[in-house]
Formats: C-alpha cells, structure tokens, sequence
C-alpha cells in the first residue's frame, strides 16, 4: 500500500514527510520603541524599513502601547511619496465589545464616532485608553498592498485595551486608504499627549 502526503502542491506519493516551505512567513523589518513619543513613523527607505512591492503585505503588532494621558485614543494615518502631512482619505468600519471591571456593563455595538467616511484625520484605532501604570494597548493591524499603483490600500485591525473607566476593551477596525498612489509611510500617535511607553513592530508577510 502506498504512503500518502499533503503538500502545497497536493497529494503524493512519498516514504517521507515532506519539508515545510516559507511561504506566508512573517519577516521582521524594524521595531520602534516610544519613550514619550510625540509620534512613531515607519517611512519608506528610513533605517532599512521597507514599505514597498517586496510584501503584499504588512502587519504592525503594537506591544504594551501606555500613553501619557488617560483617556487619550490610539491614532494612524498614511502618507504618499516624501509626503509628510499624513491626510491620506479614508473609509472605514468601527465596533467594540466591552465589559467593565464590576461585571455591571456590557456591550457589542457599531460606534459610528470613531469611523471615517472620506475623512483625512487620523484615524482612531482603539476607545480611549487608561494612563494608570498597570493599563496600555495591544493588538495588531494588517496593511494589504500598500505599493500598489492600482488599487486602493486595506487595512485591518484587532486591538485590546483597558480603557479609562476601568473596562476591557476589544476594537475591530477596517477601511482602506482611497488612493492608487502606493503608500510609503505610516505614523502612529496619540490624538492627546505623547505615546509614554511601548514599542510597535513591523512584518513583512511573503
């Protein structure tokens, strides 16, 4: 009887597992560390980040994001070429699950302040968060295909955080960039105050 395998390429005959292959491997590209940041930007070029056509993907992992004044929001925005004024347009989605420290509130809910509707501000990517030592953000956020001189450029994002009011917070955002213009640049802030501590990474994803 003939020993089966599955591949990328289907199933075959073999005596041995076969090899795994790199593909959809996440890569490494630069890590920024904030110490009362005012900003963080991964540019194009910059100190070896690359944000070009070398990934049709890239995903931010933001770790332990603490900002320096409660209740501030976890912001980005996008810029084209060697622009620098970060006002790319924007259409996105925004809902949240919450749930406070008493067990006494809970919600799912669409929360049409914090999208955008052709809007060029910052966009916010979490509710707002707390500034007690032991509070900060975390999640990620996927760019799809930001060198692209086609297509307009998507994004994703799953954040978690403990919030002002002492609540556990789960934010999901979507949108995309409305340009063809490949995006080179990315900056992080906060909409008030300065990003007190934390660090954000950056991968490319074959």
């Amino acid at each position: 009887m003939s020993i089966i395998k599955l591949s990328n390429n289907g199933v075959k005959n073999a005596t041995a597992f076969g090899s795994i292959t790199t593909s959809g491997a996440m890569t490494f590209i630069k890590k920024l560390t904030a110490s009362s940041s005012s900003t963080l930007s991964f540019v194009d070029g910059s100190s070896s980040v690359v944000l070009d056509s070398t990934y049709k993907e890239y995903m931010f992992i933001f770790n332990n994001i603490h900002p320096a004044t409660d209740g501030a929001f976890f912001t980005f925005q996008s810029d084209t070429g060697t622009n620098t004024n970060y006002n790319q347009t924007i259409t996105s989605t925004h809902f949240q699950a919450r749930h406070d420290e008493g067990d006494s509130d809970t919600s799912l809910a669409y929360n049409s302040g914090n999208d955008q509707a052709q809007g060029t501000s910052f966009h916010k990517l979490s509710n707002t968060i707390g500034n007690d030592n032991d509070q900060s953000l975390s999640g990620f956020c996927h760019v799809f295909n930001p060198s692209s001189s086609v297509f307009v450029k998507h994004f994703i994002s799953n954040i978690q955080h403990s919030q002002d009011a002492n609540f556990s917070f789960n934010v999901y955002t979507a949108g995309y960039f409305n340009t063809n213009t490949a995006i080179t640049r990315f900056q992080f802030k906060m909409d008030s105050g300065n990003i007190d501590a934390g660090d954000i990474c950056l991968y490319g994803i074959a």
